[in-house]
C-alpha cells in the first residue's frame, strides 16, 4: 500500500476510530450503548474502555505490522464479551467491517483519486483478514462456552445420581465373598 491512503488515515485516524467505537456501539441495545460511549471509567466501564483501547490498537496494526499474534491479545477481550451475549456470530465479529464504512465516509472526497481507490481496496482486504481472526477467535469462545457447559450438566446429573444411590464407587473394593461353589 502506498503512502498515500496510509497518510491520509494517519492524518484523520482519531475521527477514524473515534467513528469506529461508536459504530461498535451501536451494535449493542441502545441503552447499553448509551452507557458504553458515556461513562469514561475503565472500572466502570470495562467493556467500552477495553473495546476503545481495542479499536484504536488495531487500527494501528492495520496501518503498520499486521502482527496476528498481537492482534489475538487485542481482539480476543472484545470478542469474548461478545461471545457470550447474545450476538449471533455474524453480528459478534461484523464491527470489524464496519471500518470499511467508517472509512468510505471519513476519506469520501479522496477517495474520488483512482490511486487512492485502488489503495482502499489492499486496505480493506487487512480488514477482511482481521475479521477472519475475529471469527477464529469469535469460534474458539463458543467451544470452550459449550464445553463448560457440558461438563456442568455431567457433573450436575451425576451428583443428582449419587444423592439417589444410584452410583456405586467401583474404587471401594468389595467385601470379600465366601466362595459358593465347593
Amino acid at each position: 500500500m502506498g503512502t498515500d491512503l496510509k497518510g491520509l488515515i494517519q492524518k484523520n485516524k482519531s475521527e477514524i476510530i473515534q467513528n469506529w467505537f461508536e459504530a461498535t456501539i451501536q451494535t449493542y441495545a441502545p441503552d447499553t450503548a448509551q452507557f458504553y460511549k458515556g461513562q469514561k471509567d475503565q472500572f466502570g466501564n470495562p467493556v467500552g474502555s477495553m473495546t476503545s483501547k481495542g479499536i484504536a490498537f488495531l487500527m494501528d496494526q492495520l496501518l503498520d505490522t499486521f502482527d496476528p499474534d498481537a492482534i489475538k491479545a487485542y481482539l480476543d477481550p472484545i470478542i469474548r464479551i461478545r461471545a457470550i451475549q447474545d450476538f449471533s456470530p455474524s453480528q459478534a465479529t461484523g464491527f470489524i467491517l464496519l471500518l470499511k464504512k467508517v472509512l468510505r465516509e471519513n476519506l469520501a472526497n479522496e477517495l474520488q483519486n483512482a490511486a487512492n481507490a485502488m489503495q482502499l481496496l489492499e486496505f480493506e482486504s487487512k480488514i477482511d483478514q482481521l475479521c477472519l481472526l475475529a471469527f477464529d477467535l469469535y469460534m474458539d469462545c463458543k467451544e470452550k462456552i459449550y464445553e463448560i457447559s457440558a461438563n456442568e450438566t455431567r457433573k450436575r446429573t451425576f451428583r443428582a445420581f449419587e444423592r439417589a444411590g444410584l452410583i456405586v464407587d467401583v474404587s471401594q473394593k468389595p467385601k470379600k465373598m465366601k466362595d459358593v461353589n465347593p
